[in-house]
């Protein structure tokens, strides 16, 4: 056996965050009237340890689910950990600092055999839930199962675990056999309470990130109702369920006493209590934000439009705003099932079509991002700054290539043009902006788009994310916004290009394809260890991707972050994408 090093940590970073960042200035951290614009990419501001209050998150839509393992955004996997500890979690720190990988529930680094199929993970005992009761590796193992195999998998989330583990290709998973419902998960071995070993198929060499991921939060066998486990998640961090969760009513977390905050190593528990109210329209939580009647916007997606232009034309207001490039992009989908973009030529001539410089500023121009030209972004190890597989007419304009399309379109048989829907998260402002531009745009080289509106906690799993959905609406454009599970090529573009991603609900392969060179790659990259041959070939894939018009770039997003007077030890965390809410505080005592 060898050890891989994820980094070695001396004392819990959240205690390292809290004594780095007392008093004001310097590197540790600024005091909320000495904060400047974006200085929260690089520091905490309004650095506090101070306990107490009630930390109030809104969002624009209902949550996608509460239940750790049935979670996709990226706002989720940030705020579950406040009441679910995961087997690895990233560092909680600004700038680079915060993409290190350091253990929560795991003793240390995994151990990693010299073939790279075998990884031994050590649990700290004596971590408890929040009855009491000792949380085991079994409990790990359950939850990887609930949420990885069989037909009545949670349909949210990626399934890394379902197709790397090893020796469970037939088992159908744990609500099969209620008795032993981890009869046949080989796997995973639990030799004993506090170890698990996991048996891959192959080398895997970004294993350690999938392990971040909440599906690794524990669950106790006989505290599972499938997808009604959202009501009440039996907590294992520092805030446990007040009472029971109805999607749209809200979330309140009360403290957790059974949590060891010696044995955490991200979280700081400040507040007392927190809350989240569901359905808040966006312009109203932008107002709430500034006038400090609300701390944090849970999506972490940023201000919308309106708002986001006035603050950032008045200097004071700049002060308490950060303007990170979050590694989101959002791009238009070109379905490959739904006619006349089931042929490439037709989904050639909308891409030819867009008018890129008018998407860009209905998404708020250069605050918003910047015009994107590939499917990785910049932030992204294998990103090609340099392609252009489909030139605009005027690369200074950047209004798209009419005649082009038109070309395209005489080509798959639709000379003139030919009308589809496109579908749009309603809570979600500069996508329908987009939208907006997207159809001004297209209609210039005779294709019609009607424009369809979807909430944005079932947009993911029930309208775009259900391939049904998608054919029986003629869904054959989607509005869609992607940042890496992880930060390598593999990490963001299997979910959304390999064809072995495709799912029946929470599908994110929202353009069906299926592309046999395509999804071999794939399947090599995992393999290999060498960085820069993993990026030659991320490059690669991106540039096949492009080729075959699945996915229309748009926009590299920069989110617009506004941080409240209220809101204590905030900071954006490079690996969450957006402030890294385990360690947030609030001077907030109402």
């Amino acid at each position: 056996m060898k050890r891989t090093a994820l980094g070695t940590v001396a004392a819990t970073a959240a205690t390292a965050l809290l004594l780095s960042a007392c008093g004001t200035g310097g590197d540790g951290g600024t005091g909320a009237s000495d904060a400047e614009f974006d200085q929260g990419q690089t520091e905490i501001v309004n650095a506090s340890e101070e306990q107490g209050g009630t930390l109030r998150f809104a969002i624009s839509a209902n949550m996608e689910s509460t239940d750790p393992g049935n979670v996709y955004y990226g706002y989720m996997w940030n705020f579950s950990r406040l009441y679910a500890r995961t087997l690895y979690t990233y560092d909680a720190q600004p700038g680079e600092a915060g993409q290190k990988v350091v253990p929560d529930l795991a003793e240390g680094d995994p151990e990693v055999s010299e073939d790279g199929k075998t990884w031994t993970v050590k649990i700290k005992p004596g971590m408890k839930y929040e009855d009491g009761s000792e949380i085991t590796a079994e409990d790990v193992k359950y939850a990887i199962a609930r949420s990885n195999f069989g037909p009545e998998a949670l349909p949210n989330g990626p399934k890394y675990y379902q197709e790397h583990l090893a020796d469970s290709d037939n088992y159908e998973g744990p609500y099969e056999d209620t008795d032993d419902p981890l009869e046949g998960f080989d796997g995973i071995e639990t030799p004993d309470d506090h170890t698990m070993v996991f048996h891959l198929k192959k080398p895997f060499y970004d294993f350690k990130y999938v392990m971040v991921q909440p599906q690794s939060a524990p669950v106790p066998a006989d505290a599972d109702k499938g997808e009604q486990y959202q009501k009440h998640v039996v907590s294992s961090g520092p805030y446990k369920f007040d009472g029971d969760y109805t999607p749209g009513s809200g979330l309140n977390l009360v403290r957790n006493e059974e949590w060891d905050a010696e044995s955490d190593p991200v979280r700081t528990a400040l507040p007392d209590r927190i809350t989240v109210e569901e359905g808040v329209e966006q312009n109203e939580i932008d107002q709430r934000l500034e006038s400090g009647d609300l701390d944090v916007d849970l999506g972490g997606t940023g201000l919308g439009p309106a708002k986001k232009g006035e603050l950032l034309q008045d200097e004071d207001a700049k002060t308490s705003i950060d303007n990170p490039v979050n590694g989101a992009h959002y791009y238009l989908t070109v379905n490959t099932q739904v006619e006349p973009l089931d042929t490439l030529e037709c989904r050639q001539a909308v891409q030819y079509a867009l008018n890129r410089s008018a998407v860009h500023r209905a998404w708020g121009g250069s605050a918003g991002g910047a015009m994107a030209n590939t499917i990785l972004p910049p932030v992204v190890p294998g990103h090609d700054e340099e392609s252009a597989v489909y030139p605009a007419e005027d690369p200074e304009a950047q209004e798209g290539n009419v005649p082009e399309a038109e070309a395209k379109l005489e080509e798959c048989g639709e000379d003139g043009g030919f009308e589809t829907n496109l579908g749009v998260r309603s809570d979600r402002p500069a996508e329908v902006s987009a939208a907006e531009a997207i159809q001004e745009g297209l209609k210039r080289a005779g294709i019609t788009v009607n424009i369809k509106q979807y909430p944005s906690d079932t947009f993911t799993n029930t309208q775009a994310g259900s391939p049904s959905f998608v054919h029986k609406e003629e869904l054959g454009l989607n509005i869609y916004g992607w940042m890496p599970d992880w930060n390598t090529g593999y990490g963001y573009m299997s979910k959304i290009l390999d064809g072995d991603a495709i799912k029946d609900a929470g599908n994110s392969n929202i353009s069906e394809l299926d592309n046999e060179e395509i999804n071999e790659l794939f399947d090599e990259i995992t393999a290999i260890e060498d960085p820069e041959e993993r990026d030659a070939m991320s490059k690669k894939i991106d540039k096949l991707a492009m080729e075959q018009a699945v996915i229309v770039p748009m926009v590299y997003h920069k989110a617009v972050l506004y941080r409240p007077d209220t809101l204590t030890n905030v900071f954006f965390n490079q690996s969450w994408k957006m402030y890294d809410y385990a360690t947030l505080g609030t001077t907030n005592t109402g």
